[in-house]
């Protein structure tokens, strides 16, 4: 059953007229002929649909990128890791099951892959956490790109989190400090790392995972400081203000790649990864890949110096200094 957005109403209407003229025919004892009609209020979702993500506002592609249909962190490991082989737990408190991570083969290349999964139904989002890490996720995170460091194995990072759990346990086990740990490991992992945002990228939860040699960003998805909610809370004290804060918090993909915080906008389907899963899996996996082989041809020690020297620079593009 497609799940359709507030601002895709109207979509919802002509694909649901086009479905019961279906199913009128299909259940009438009469030779009924609604095919030609059925087939062009098709065509017209398809018209509506393409002219509406290509205007999509800020908070839209908020509400895009937060879809629960869209694929998840779990769904590109499966589809495009061979071999995957989890590897759990933090070593000192628990196993964070809203972070997953393993090692596994991206066309034949071993590498390390690690990211966030929010769910994809009630029990899994709740036994997830919905993506929201807590310390010992952060530590997995850690103790993972050491290993990979370790064996120089690459580290793929797929990033979809509203941010950092902000519960009471959390913040006692040393929330900020795990993150900012994670944080100064990606900066100094002597492997190439690619960061993903797939689908929210939140605050400090996902800079932790973010801190590539190249971040690559899904074409409706977003990454920001904070949420478009908390900071109409914050600056107007009214979460309804979000609309204007998503327009100030240049969240988007596009909006990061001309500030040169992305690096590159990888194409989803028309409608958004969640109309053809398959097909946007599939561009993230050849992005991948074509990054893979350009940062594996780098030496440990210009790996490291590129990706500090990236971080170092962003706020300063077109700036005289």
């Amino acid at each position: 059953m497609t799940i359709y957005l507030e601002f895709e109403k109207p979509l919802a209407e002509i694909e649901g007229k086009a479905e019961e003229l279906r199913a009128m025919a299909r259940q009438s004892e009469e030779d009924i002929d609604v095919e030609k009609e059925a087939l062009a209020l098709d065509n017209k979702a398809v018209t509506m649909l393409r002219d509406m993500y290509q205007t999509l506002t800020p908070w839209r592609k908020c509400q895009v990128a937060r879809h629960p249909d869209r694929p998840h962190c779990k769904d590109y490991i499966n589809a495009l890791f061979n071999e995957y082989t989890p590897l759990a737990g933090d070593r000192s408190f628990a196993d964070d099951h809203a972070v997953m991570g393993g090692i596994g083969r991206i066309n034949d290349i071993p590498v390390m892959v690690i990211g966030h999964e929010k769910g994809h139904d009630t029990k899994t989002r709740i036994e997830r956490n919905f993506g929201m890490a807590r310390p010992e996720g952060y530590r997995k995170a850690i103790r993972l790109m050491e290993l990979a460091d370790k064996f120089g194995l690459p580290i793929i990072t797929l990033v979809d989190t509203p941010g950092a759990y902000p519960g009471k346990g959390a913040e006692e086990r040393g929330q900020s400090e795990a993150i900012a740990r994670a944080t100064e490991k990606c900066l100094q992992v002597k492997v190439p790392l690619i960061s993903v945002i797939i689908g929210e990228g939140g605050s400090g939860g996902a800079v932790a995972f973010a801190t590539g040699n190249r971040l690559l960003m899904l074409e409706h998805s977003i990454y920001s400081v904070i949420s478009p909610e908390g900071c109409a809370s914050i600056l107007w004290k009214d979460a309804e203000k979000m609309r204007e804060a998503a327009e100030a918090l240049k969240l988007t993909a596009q909006d990061l790649q001309q500030l040169g915080v992305a690096d590159q906008i990888i194409d989803e389907p028309t409608g958004g990864a969640q109309r053809d899963r398959d097909t946007a899996i599939a561009n993230v996996g050849k992005a991948i890949e074509k990054t893979l082989k350009e940062l594996m041809k780098k030496k440990p020690a210009a790996l490291v110096k590129d990706r500090r020297k990236k971080y170092l620079d962003m706020g300063t593009k077109g700036l005289a200094i």
